[in-house]
């Protein structure tokens, strides 16, 4: 087989080391990730591995113009104006890791799609945080960050109302309802599945931290450690929540990744903290005078605030997404930024000045996070070029606080408003931004004709 030049930059002699590291490993996944963040792809042998590293594995382009349910979007020109033809996908470098607990063994690399040319397919949601990435390079600034987890353990089955109802302890089958926010205690009886998931996450090279029981009975929440090459902590989120949920599965019971599974408790956010280094590893961020804000992170906040109603359907882009937004359920509903206050959007945190960041906190855990990092990194972008002013800081109740801005309020207006954004369109790069608004608005298309069980109970028998 002729060896060609990966456009990736990953090696064959990547390929043959962990092989030989590896040698009980019988198989591995080979992953992408559409405009859902769902992850497509196959499950190959073992011998078939060194190929995928020397000349790439072809896939059909329509594998990145699919809905939710993984059925084709014609509007997104990914299908039949294309012939559905072939591109070729190449292996990520570093991405390759074995997949603890898995019998027999096997293994999981990260792909990326690529035009036959090895020109990047721009449709591929991490090609749009890449050049979201140079960019900044270029204007001598380097983005670091990390994603939070939070997530739901459920019981595999409803109840007789047909709600979820949070997992029973893995340890003893004891059964909690309370939410129990913050107890220790409460951890204790999952920790057989969390202590999976930390040896999954360390064989994978990630660096799963602290464990939380969050605002609602079942929700828990897992922070990653903070990285200095912001794609690697979107790859770091994407790979947990694939292990949080085999793990899950093989405990039992259910990880749910949807924003808001039960309209009486908080939903599930994905709060991404970010900060910019200089040439030199120095945090721009970071004030002379402690409180007195550096005119570089109150730009980037004030362009994260100019430009996050047009964006919010990549922070929230589901029906179900929209449920997470109510006052008091710390899922902020306006652009506001404040410190060390979690009713805001935009929220410095409080601590050691030398990790001085942003922490954005609109997006839900069911978001891609490739998407909402270069959406985030565009507003930045777009702050420091206009030197655009955030306003005061919101030192009360944020969601009390009128911006001025006026933000979508459903995922209708969401939709609409991403559509027509020139922001956006260049944000996510032409492609990908008519794949993910196509893709929604189908999405969008077969939720309103679906007739639901809430139909039903309130029409059924009144109208």
């Amino acid at each position: 087989m002729t060896q060609m030049t990966s456009p990736s930059g990953s090696t064959v002699a990547e390929a043959e080391a962990f092989l030989a590291a590896h040698p009980e490993i019988e198989a591995f996944d080979i992953v992408l990730h559409d405009s859902n963040g769902i992850g497509r792809g196959k499950i190959i042998r073992r011998h078939e591995l060194l190929s995928v590293y020397k000349s790439g594995r072809h896939l059909p382009i329509s594998i990145l113009g699919l809905d939710i349910c993984g059925e084709d979007v014609h509007e997104t020109g990914l299908i039949w104006d294309e012939g559905d033809g072939d591109r070729r996908a190449w292996p990520i470098p570093g991405t390759l890791v074995p997949l603890a607990g898995t019998t027999p063994p096997r293994g999981e690399v990260f792909l990326s799609v690529y035009e036959l040319d090895g020109r990047p397919m721009t449709s591929d949601p991490r090609h749009a945080l890449q050049r979201q990435v140079d960019a900044m390079a270029a204007e001598g600034l380097y983005p670091a960050g990390a994603f939070e987890l939070e997530f739901f353990l459920l019981e595999n089955e409803r109840d007789a109302n047909g709600k979820m109802v949070p997992a029973r302890d893995v340890l003893d089958k004891r059964r909690n309802s309370k939410t129990d926010v913050y107890s220790v205690d409460q951890l204790h009886g999952m920790l057989p599945l969390f202590n999976d998931i930390y040896a999954g996450a360390k064989a994978a090279g990630i660096k799963a931290e602290t464990l939380i029981s969050e605002f609602a009975p079942g929700q828990y929440e897992l922070t990653l450690h903070y990285r200095e090459n912001v794609m690697q902590a979107a790859d770091d989120l994407m790979r947990l929540k694939r292990l949080v949920r085999m793990h899950a599965r093989l405990h039992g019971v259910t990880a749910c990744f949807m924003a808001k599974p039960n309209e009486d408790y908080a939903g599930s956010g994905m709060h991404f903290h970010v900060s910019l280094q200089d040439g030199s590893g120095r945090n721009v961020f970071i004030e002379e005078v402690e409180g007195q804000w550096s005119d570089t992170i109150r730009y980037a906040i004030g362009g994260l605030q100019q430009t996050m109603a047009e964006s919010m359907l990549v922070f929230a882009p589901h029906a179900n997404s929209w449920r997470r937004f109510a006052a008091q359920s710390y899922a902020p509903v306006s652009p506001t930024w404040g410190v060390n206050n979690r009713s805001v959007a935009l929220r410095i945190p409080a601590g050691d000045i030398r990790a001085r960041r942003v922490e954005h906190r609109p997006a839900g855990v069911d978001a891609n996070p490739y998407l909402v990092a270069a959406t985030v990194l565009a507003g930045i972008r777009k702050g420091l070029a206009e030197r655009i002013d955030p306003g005061p800081e919101v030192t009360g109740n944020g969601y009390d606080v009128e911006t001025g801005i006026v933000m979508p309020d459903d995922w209708r207006s969401a939709i609409r408003a991403a559509q027509g954004s020139a922001f956006l369109r260049e944000a996510l790069g032409e492609d990908m931004h008519r794949t993910f608004t196509a893709v929604k608005a189908a999405e969008y298309a077969r939720v309103m004709r679906t007739v639901s069980e809430v139909d039903f109970d309130l029409y059924l028998y009144t109208v």
